[in-house]
């Protein structure tokens, strides 16, 4: 089979390349309508309850994570010119296109009592600007009498205010919230010139528009860097710019293809897909430098130059095409999460791995079928001094020195068991930003002055037409906010029950001692000045009621606290919502962002395990087809299961918690350190073919063979994975250092370990059933190709 592809290969190369070049046109057309995604994804199922409930909540009362925030801090915002530039930029931002609706200090509504109509009129406080600074200190003491806006518009003991925008929906969930966002920070921006001070900037939709710029700008940072380093790397094993050109060349043509993949399937760039580019470039050099090490291997052997490419295919085009399928293995495990944006980055990542490994088939043996044969400078890397003493102590070690590798790999066992039961589980809804970035520096401004700005709601439904109004309700819900005030990690609660109090105060012409609950006669009195609820006007209600009056929210802002601490808080609230509101009679729902990302973190953690459960055993059929023993391929996983605890009781140790964006490594790193694994039983087993069942010496010379391709082949990708470390989002930085880490490990496992385990379990380890694979790895007859297989 193999012989006869190399015939295809090379007879037609023509063909081959003219069909590769159009495909590659064709994908490079597809990857100009590649667009970024700026939609915050589920990563809940649809039939999950809490997703639904959310749902509902969002149709009943619109869209929670749909605000910006803008705070100041300064102790002269009540002075007449700052205070006029306040106003100006308030109602300047307001006049943007995609900004719904915006409150601040200086556009602050106000309950106020109208005797003659009996009613309250909810109206702004200031009219004008304030032309005198008298106007404004008496605007101050109004709006500082105000209980309803401290800590939620301003806080009088730190001197800070806030500017809250609500933005639309559609707007911020497409390109324009490039445009939008950066309209309003432009004339925010002019704020700050003027006045010299900091202003500070949060919410999701900020947020996420911040993190998509650096998605934009890694992906094409990372692409580069990653050419960059496999183009150095290249050169210093290879002395040759044809073999830095090729791989460079088939790499840059599976960017171009992963692009138009994304386009195809009508997915979006995430932070995920965002990185598979570099990742192809990695994979993909490792490929290359398979293929070119045996086609130089090869040569130097015999000096035949055709004879040699046809090696490349004959000797490891199954081996290659199995590390291949394994790599690809560990990213298509995370199709199973039903989690969109896991299924978008595997599928994306398997299928590209698979078409790159069809590419390089091709292309490597074409492309040097045009190019002179290697001169000594290009296969003086197989005779490097310094690779053949690390190999010959390897082999020496492997020979000599089992027990101490046995006992090395049991004590590291043993610590990153150990390491292990330290992990904790834990995300954060903005866990990815780095803490040294002004993104998460005022994200911290919020939570200290306003104790965050992540969205936490509270549903209750009365069952009941009219119920919310009911006095003994409205007791009820203040009994609850009591409550939610004791944690510290959360904001002041805002409901029905905050707007009946400053009704209340409205009702005693401002009085702030009278911000509180009326009692039954109060209330009696109150009623017919309460705004009607009105679907068609705007009125003060509307953000907190449904239409019918039966089911109400509390809104909460909270801190970026980590998944641990949000569901401490919601199982200790639980059983409080009991006691207040008894179920048979309410129905209260905890939901908005922060619950949700905590339902999806425990969801997606917990398939993240299933997946790599999946990963371990898809490769290990996988490699039971190379090789039919159970106890091979015990012994094949071995290596690279023990590197994953090393990795996990490392992050133990550190204290780096499992979340999505760090358990998603150990797939990724089994499936491609697997690679050497393949690549070294591979040849094991051909060397077996050839030597007449000697164990010990097959054992040794596949070592010999093989280990020049493990460590170069390691250290592209430990150095190609590193660069990830540099990247502005956490999740990211984890999966560059723990996959270089793992990666490391592995190839030490693969390099002493395994061999160890063949030499020691020896017949046992390798029975006669290894001799005869379901499906060869290479033609039995090695047919010889003369230089004329390339003529018609």
């Amino acid at each position: 089979m193999w012989t006869k592809l190399v015939r295809i290969i090379l007879r037609y190369r023509y063909f081959n390349l003219a069909v590769i070049l159009l495909f590659t046109v064709f994908m490079a057309y597809n990857a100009l309508k590649v667009q970024l995604s700026y939609e915050l994804v589920e990563m809940l199922p649809a039939s999950d309850s809490t997703l639904i409930n959310y749902k509902n909540f969002k149709k009943q009362f619109g869209e929670d994570g749909s605000v910006m925030f803008i705070g100041l801090q300064d102790s002269n915002t009540f002075k007449l010119d700052e205070f006029n530039d306040w106003y100006d930029l308030t109602y300047d931002i307001k006049k943007i296109d995609g900004v719904k609706d915006l409150v601040s200090i200086s556009r602050i509504f106000c309950l106020l009592k109208n005797d003659s109509l009996k009613r309250f009129d909810f109206k702004p406080l200031i009219a004008k600007k304030p032309t005198s600074q008298k106007e404004v200190d008496s605007l101050k003491n109004i709006i500082y009498s105000l209980p309803f806006y401290n800590e939620l518009l301003f806080n009088k003991a730190t001197n800070v205010s806030m500017l809250m925008i609500t933005l639309d929906k559609q707007k911020i969930n497409s390109g324009y919230r490039f445009k939008l966002i950066s309209e309003i920070l432009s004339r925010a921006k002019k704020f700050e010139n003027k006045y010299k001070v900091e202003l500070h900037y949060s919410g999701l939709p900020y947020i996420r528009t911040e993190t998509s710029k650096i998605v934009k700008n890694e992906l094409i940072l990372f692409t580069l860097l990653s050419l960059l380093i496999v183009a150095i790397i290249l050169f210093i094993y290879f002395r040759s710019f044809k073999a830095v050109f090729v791989p460079l060349l088939i790499v840059s043509i599976g960017v171009i293809w992963v692009l138009g993949c994304v386009a195809l399937f009508g997915y979006k760039i995430t932070i995920l897909t965002g990185i598979i580019p570099p990742l192809i470039i990695i994979i993909g050099t490792e490929n290359c430098i398979f293929l070119m090490n045996k086609y130089h291997f090869e040569y130097k052997n015999h000096g035949n130059k055709i004879k040699s490419l046809s090696r490349i295919v004959q000797k490891v085009g199954f081996a290659t095409l199995l590390t291949n399928a394994t790599a690809a293995t560990g990213f298509a495990a995370f199709i199973i999460t039903r989690n969109q944006l896991l299924t978008e980055f595997g599928t994306i990542a398997a299928i590209n791995i698979m078409v790159l490994y069809i590419i390089s088939l091709f292309l490597v043996p074409i492309f040097f079928s045009f190019f002179p044969p290697p001169g000594k400078r290009h296969i003086k890397h197989l005779d490097s001094k310094f690779v053949n003493k690390i190999v010959d102590k390897i082999v020496y070690s492997v020979e000599n020195k089992r027990k101490f590798i046995y006992i090395i790999s049991g004590v590291v066992l043993i610590i990153g068991v150990i390491g292990i039961t330290k992990l904790k589980v834990t995300g954060n809804i903005v866990d990815d930003i780095s803490k040294k970035s002004k993104l998460y520096t005022d994200l911290i401004f919020f939570e200290k002055h306003f104790k965050g700005i992540m969205p936490l709601e509270i549903c209750i439904d009365t069952k009941k037409k009219k119920g919310v109004l009911k006095l003994s309700t409205l007791r009820k819900i203040d009994e609850l906010q009591d409550s939610l005030k004791k944690y510290p990690e959360l904001s002041k609660p805002l409901s029905v029950v905050e707007v009946v109090k400053y009704a209340k105060q409205a009702f005693y012409y401002g009085d702030s001692s009278m911000y509180s609950l009326p009692n039954g006669n109060e209330m009696v009195f109150m009623v017919d000045y309460i705004p009607k609820y009105n679907n068609n006007k705007k009125t003060i209600l509307n953000s907190f009621i449904d239409t019918n009056l039966q089911v109400t929210r509390i809104t909460i802002q909270m801190a970026n606290i980590g998944t641990r601490d949000i569901q401490r808080i919601t199982s200790d609230l639980k059983p409080k919502i009991d006691s207040i509101f008894n179920p048979a009679k309410y129905k209260v729902d905890i939901t908005g962002t922060s619950v949700v990302f905590l339902k999806g973190t425990d969801f997606l953690v917990n398939n993240l395990i299933e997946s790599l459960i999946f990963a371990i055993l898809a490769i290990a059929l996988i490699i039971s087809l190379l090789f039919t023993s159970a106890r091979v391929v015990i012994i094949s996983l071995l290596p690279n299961i023990l590197p994953q605890i090393v990795t996990a009781g490392m992050m133990g140790y550190l204290g780096i918690s499992i979340k999505p964006s760090t358990i998603l490594i150990f797939s990724i790193a089994l499936g491609i350190s697997i690679d050497n694994t393949i690549l070294y039983l591979s040849r094991y087993r051909q060397q077996l073919n050839h030597n007449k069942w000697n164990i010990h010496f097959c054992v040794i010379e596949a070592l010999k063979e093989t280990a020049f391709s493990m460590i170069y082949s390691s250290s592209v990708l430990f150095l190609g994975f590193s660069i990830f470390i540099f990247s502005s989002f956490g999740g990211t930085q984890s999966m560059g250092f723990l996959i270089s880490f793992t990666l490391f490990v592995a190839m030490f496992c693969n390099l002493f370990l395994l061999p160890s385990l063949l030499l020691t379990f020896k017949k046992k380890g390798t029975p006669k059933s290894f001799e005869k694979p379901i499906i060869p790895i290479l033609d039995e007859e090695e047919n010889e190709i003369s230089d004329n297989v390339i003529e018609k």
